[in-house]
This record gives structure tokens, C-alpha cells and sequence, in this order.
């Protein structure tokens, strides 16, 4: 939809009167949803376990934040560097290696070029010929997984599988880009995964409205980890819960619906399903603060740290306790 108060590019911030004139009813379903949200209980730990403290960040590209706050458990969601040579990782990977957290983890992003053979042979011959990267102490994640003990919580364990994957959103430079609608996800995570990373959000959450994918929302609905923790659109930097019930579906759908200032009102189906996020919704409530019931959950969080795309560092790495 052409509209004089659109954002200059789908990586910027819409503005709210863009959003309502884009569909009204849907800009209303979003606003109720995140009310509910707001007004459910988040989930809570088992009595038995201590939390673990994780620092979570993503798009520092080849720059430092001024402060990481102290945890278990250190996770960078990918584009560390901006070019994605050798040599802009490493000094990435070697300020990663010099923080005390006893254990961190990282996935690549579509701008660390050198990590994805495919994009790689788009660099300077000078660039990667004999290159070779250390990364210390350091887990590295490409499409796999790790099993973390904590000894200092009663030697618990964490199950962590990374993924890099985006749909395609630049040129052959990017890496571990597929095409937009392809299914890249299906049956690619384990069960049993506490924390899932990934680059690219999914599809309807902390996405700028719909540049996240849908095929890695099927799958969170499948797996449903404890946690997880994504980058890549920075303008979408936040924390949410993710609750698998008919209201978070409803939601879904109803975004997933077509925009239109005039079709949206007449979009029968999108009125459904604001009624569908209404009614579970406030049901949801009842059952949690009132009843003190839980359902299953996620929390997601986008741990951008670049703000927008302005180039420089001005959110902070986010903390969760899980």
C-alpha cells in the first residue's frame, strides 16, 4: 500500500498512523493482544532450579558495548561483523573471549560473510586465503547444538541449539540467505531445546510487522524452548512471552491477513480473530491470576544492541533469568 507516511525502508520503524491507516482492525488486534500480554503472568521456574542469568545480545557489527552486564551464560545472536572477513571476526570473537562468563555462545548473521562458504567466495581472494579462526572458548553454533552444565546451579543443563538461517534479504555478499517462503526450518530443531538462537525472528514477534519467518514460527510451536533469543531487524530490539494457545494462534492469524485500509473492514475472517484474541485472551488472564494456572511458554527476545539502523550501539544487551 503507497502511503506518504511510510517508513523509507521495511528495516525502519513504521509510525503508528501508518499502521492504522495500513488496517485499522488489525492495528486494533495488535494493541489488544499486547494488553493481554501485558496483563498475563509470565512463566515461572520450577522450584527446584536455580536460575541461570543469561546475557543476551546480537548486531554489534565489529563494535564493542560499553557495558555487558555479568551472567552464566553470554549468547551473541549473530552479525558481529559489518564486511564479514576474517579479521573483523576475529577481533569480534577475541572481545568475545575476554569476558568472564563462564560460558558464551554464538551464531553468525547475514553479514558474517566468511562463515557461510557460499557467500564467502564473494571476499577478497587477500582476505581469505589461509585465514583460520580461534575461537577460544567459545561455542560456536552453525545449524547444531550443545549441552552446557552448570556447576555452580547444582550442575543443571542447558540444551542449546543455533541456527543462522534468514530469508534472503540482500545480495550474494549476505550469508545462509534462502528465498522468502521457502520452508528452511521444517524438523531442523531437536525437541527438547531450552534455548533456541537464531538470526532471524519469527514471523509476527518483534519483526517490524512481518519481516520474520513463518516457517521458524511452525517450528517454535513444535519444539517450544524455554527461550529464545534472535536479532537481525533492530528496530524490533524487545522482550515478549510467546503462549501456545488459541489467542497467540488467533493472533497469528490474524496478522498473517491481508492489509488494506477499506479490506480490513470488510475482512470477515480478520474480525474473527480479533474476537478469537479477545475472548481466549481474557480467559488466559482469569486462568493465571486468578485460578494460578500456567500454560506452556516462551519468552523471545530480540537482543539487537545496534539501535535501528543508525550504526551505533545504543541498546543494551538484555538480561533474562531462566
Amino acid at each position: 500500500m503507497f502511503s506518504p507516511f511510510a517508513p523509507p525502508s521495511p528495516f525502519e520503524p513504521p509510525s503508528l498512523l501508518y499502521l492504522f491507516l495500513l488496517s485499522p482492525p488489525k492495528f486494533l488486534l495488535r494493541t489488544l493482544h499486547r494488553l493481554i500480554s501485558v496483563l498475563r503472568s509470565s512463566a515461572s521456574l520450577p522450584p527446584n532450579l536455580l536460575p541461570i542469568r543469561v546475557v543476551c545480545l546480537s548486531d554489534t557489527h565489529c563494535q564493542v558495548p560499553e557495558i555487558v552486564p555479568d551472567g552464566d551464560l553470554l549468547i551473541h545472536a549473530g552479525d558481529l561483523t559489518q564486511a564479514g572477513t576474517p579479521t573483523e571476526l576475529q577481533a569480534q570473537i577475541d572481545w568475545l573471549n575476554s569476558l568472564p562468563h563462564a560460558h558464551k555462545v554464538v551464531i553468525a548473521g547475514n553479514h558474517d560473510t566468511y562463515l557461510d562458504p557460499r557467500s564467502r567466495t564473494t571476499l577478497p581472494p587477500t582476505d581469505v586465503e589461509g585465514a583460520s579462526l580461534d575461537w577460544g572458548n567459545i561455542h560456536y553454533l552453525q545449524h547444531s547444538g550443545t549441552t552446557l552444565t552448570f556447576p555452580s546451579h547444582r550442575n543443571r543443563k542447558l540444551r542449546i541449539h543455533g541456527a543462522p538461517q534468514i530469508p534472503a534479504c540482500g545480495g550474494p555478499e549476505f550469508a545462509f540467505q534462502y528465498p522468502r517462503g521457502q520452508d528452511a526450518w521444517r524438523d531442523t530443531i531437536p525437541s527438547g531445546v531450552d534455548i533456541l538462537i537464531t538470526h532471524t525472528p519469527p514471523k509476527h514477534h518483534m519483526d517490524l510487522y512481518g519481516l520474520g519467518c513463518e516457517h521458524l514460527l511452525s517450528e517454535l510451536w513444535r519444539v517450544k524452548p524455554r527461550l529464545h533469543i534472535f536479532g537481525h531487524v533492530h528496530a524490533g530490539r524487545g522482550k515478549e512471552t510467546m503462549y501456545y494457545d488459541d489467542a497467540q494462534k488467533a493472533f497469528e492469524d490474524g496478522c498473517g491477513r491481508k492489509d488494506g485500509f477499506i479490506r480490513g473492514f470488510f475482512d470477515l475472517w480478520l474480525w474473527v480473530d480479533l474476537v478469537k484474541v479477545v475472548w481466549h485472551g481474557v480467559g488466559s488472564v482469569v486462568w493465571d491470576r486468578v485460578w494460578g494456572g500456567e500454560g506452556r511458554a516462551s519468552r523471545l527476545i530480540n537482543a539487537s544492541v545496534m539501535y535501528i539502523n543508525t550504526g551505533q550501539l545504543r541498546n543494551m544487551p538484555q538480561v533474562v533469568e531462566i
